[in-house]
């Protein structure tokens, strides 16, 4: 059956065909840091990071299906718990992930404004999805830290940030194949997986929070008219 992904109001398209890339629009990119431009995070982020030149990368992306093995390793939640990196994403909900660092001043609060948005989009029905946000500067980024960095772009309670040693942090990188050596080599990409199990859809690039959204089948709907 066809379907589309309904937001509120508005009817999303689904992405295409498993496998199959799908580009991610520059428009998305443009009206993720217009938002991003009028977010206090945003601006208080950049006032504090020292990592100005940290590289953005391009502007489109691309979306494919991935199955990826979830390594067994401890990391330590923004409330300061160790928890297994299995258990909080096989936690029966579907899942975002990305990879962020709190001193970054351009890919990360992009990518985390735009959790905010999903975030938002998801209304009453946020705590169904577990937003998760891994360190790649584990050295820096203290469980405290990280706190105050969810605080400023409003992460709710079913958004968490991780860090952890710096092993463990490589580690969950490489498993996710976004470990590219360096911090400011760091390349956007947002990993969704609907459910358990289910491969992951991997988003390059500035992925829209309505991209993400229609990412999550709960909120597919038939289409009107369709068999």
């Amino acid at each position: 059956m066809q379907c589309m992904r309904r937001i509120g109001g508005d009817a999303v398209t689904p992405p295409g065909r498993a496998g199959a890339p799908a580009r991610i629009g520059r428009r998305a990119v443009l009206t993720s840091f217009a938002g991003l431009a009028l977010s206090p995070g945003w601006a208080r982020a950049a006032a504090e990071a020292p990592h100005a030149g940290h590289r953005v990368g391009n502007a489109g992306g691309s979306r494919t299906l991935v199955q990826y093995t979830v390594p067994d390793l401890q990391l330590v939640r923004d409330d300061g718990r160790r928890v297994s990196l299995v258990d909080e994403i096989n936690d029966g909900r579907p899942v975002v992930l990305a990879f962020v660092y709190t001193s970054c001043t351009t890919v990360c609060p992009v990518i985390s404004q735009t959790l905010a948005q999903l975030q938002e989009l998801l209304g009453p029905l946020r705590d169904t999805v577990h937003l998760m946000s891994i360190s790649i500067d584990p050295e820096h980024d203290t469980p405290a830290r990280l706190r105050e960095y969810g605080r400023k772009f409003g992460a709710g309670p079913s958004w968490q940030h991780y860090t952890g040693p710096v092993a463990a942090s490589v580690a969950a990188q490489r498993a996710f194949n976004v470990y590219r050596g360096d911090k400011m080599e760091h390349a956007p990409a947002t990993l969704v997986r609907a459910k358990p199990a289910a491969p992951w859809a991997r988003l390059e690039g500035f992925a829209s929070a309505r991209q993400l959204l229609a990412e999550l089948p709960d909120f597919c709907v038939a289409r009107p008219g369709a068999g």
